[in-house]
């Protein structure tokens, strides 16, 4: 039975349709079970950040998120988990986030990127999944179990799983643990507290932020990393900086009053990077601090790891000693056919071609003629 042209149509249009719906919906995060962990009803989604953490629904936007998953797990002893994932853009969405809701008490546990934990909770990120683990009961075997989740999360594509490099340029001597921040956007500079106004840092021109707290003598200071797509804008913004923080009775137009406040203020430009330096700190230890911050231009090139037929030196090496014996083989085939071509020529035809008599000529130099006997000679 043959369909007639619009319905055989309009069935390839509901199958290219439905194939789109399918490609669009985004693969599961969270699985229905793992280590003995089994979801108690379904996988709750949603795509509004507010869901996520009204309070930081900006936050979380600046950092790219797109959807979040919760879900209650239990086990048969009747222990209790709740899961939240949230899952971003990229890797540094992820981190970043895993940045802002980490706080200096916590402790730094082993599992996906990297993971803090406080009492119950366990906060740990995996490529661009940000999971936020709450247990009813810690065991010893806890740590280990949400090991295996962060092994099951989707992985995303290659170039989203790649961590941002500013945060590595933070110094290392003096640094509180866990206070480093990594901020995308003029609201999370705003609520972690920033020498420089977000205003000055100027997103929109794609700038990076990581601020650190730092022990000094007279107390904490703070260190922040600002970097821009190219260093001639690195230097712009630079002269802005430096020209707010120079002392005039007449503050210039968009600067905050908090900023000419803060005092003593440090800053120096390395390639794109503007590395910033304020609070109680002395001449010695500014100078130390911004000394260790030194941005280096790396190439990469990117390699197979794998071995092919060409890449392989086993291959090249059989490649070659292969060649020597054709090489030989030929220089072989070539001899004989030579001579036997010449001894078939001299059977043939003997003496006409090679070796003729007339040909041939001896030199003889009859030295014996010559020679007298030593008795005559006396």
């Amino acid at each position: 039975m043959k369909l007639p042209g619009f319905a055989l149509a309009a069935v390839l249009l509901a199958s290219a349709v439905a194939l789109a719906a399918d490609t669009s919906t985004p693969p599961p995060v969270l699985p229905t079970q793992f280590a003995g962990w089994q979801v108690k009803e379904s996988v709750s989604k949603s795509v509004d950040p507010a869901v996520a953490d009204s309070a930081n629904a900006p936050v979380l936007a600046e950092y790219g998120f797109q959807r979040l998953e919760t879900a209650t797990y239990t086990r048969d002893d009747g222990r209790i988990l709740a899961i939240k994932a949230a899952v971003f853009g990229d890797a540094s969405g992820a981190y970043g986030a895993f940045t802002y809701y980490k706080t200096p008490v916590m402790l730094n546990e082993k599992i996906g990127g990297q993971a803090s934990s406080l009492n119950n909770r366990v906060l740990f990120y995996q490529n661009n999944v940000l999971v936020d683990a709450v247990f009813d009961k810690l065991t010893v075997m806890s740590a280990a179990e949400l090991r295996e989740l962060a092994g099951l999360l989707p992985a995303p594509a290659s170039n989203a799983r790649n961590l941002p490099p500013l945060p590595t340029y933070l110094p290392k001597q003096s640094y509180q643990k866990n206070t480093a921040k990594y901020i995308l956007g003029p609201v999370t500079l705003d609520r972690v507290g920033s020498p420089l106004p977000s205003s000055m840092v100027d997103f929109k021109s794609g700038a990076e932020v990581v601020i650190g707290k730092y022990s000094a003598n007279a107390g904490d200071a703070t260190v922040m990393l600002i970097s821009y797509p190219t260093p001639q804008m690195a230097g712009e913004k630079l002269k802005q900086i430096e020209a707010a923080h120079q002392p005039s009775p007449q503050p210039q137009a968009g600067t905050s009053p908090a900023l000419l406040d803060i005092h003593p203020f440090f800053d120096k430009r390395t390639g794109p990077i503007i590395v910033v330096a304020a609070g109680p700190l002395s001449a010695s230890e500014a100078k130390s601090l911004l000394a260790s911050v030194s941005y280096e231009a790396d190439v990469t090139w990117n390699e197979n790891t794998y071995f092919s037929k060409k890449d392989n030196v086993a291959n090249l090496l059989f490649n070659a000693v292969l060649l020597c014996c054709i090489v030989v083989g030929l220089a072989l085939v070539a001899g004989l056919a030579f001579g036997g071509f010449r001894l078939l020529i001299k059977r043939i035809f003997p003496d006409r071609f090679f070796d003729r008599p007339e040909d041939l000529e001896i030199i003889t130099l009859h030295l014996d003629e010559n020679l007298e006997p030593a008795s005559r000679r006396r």
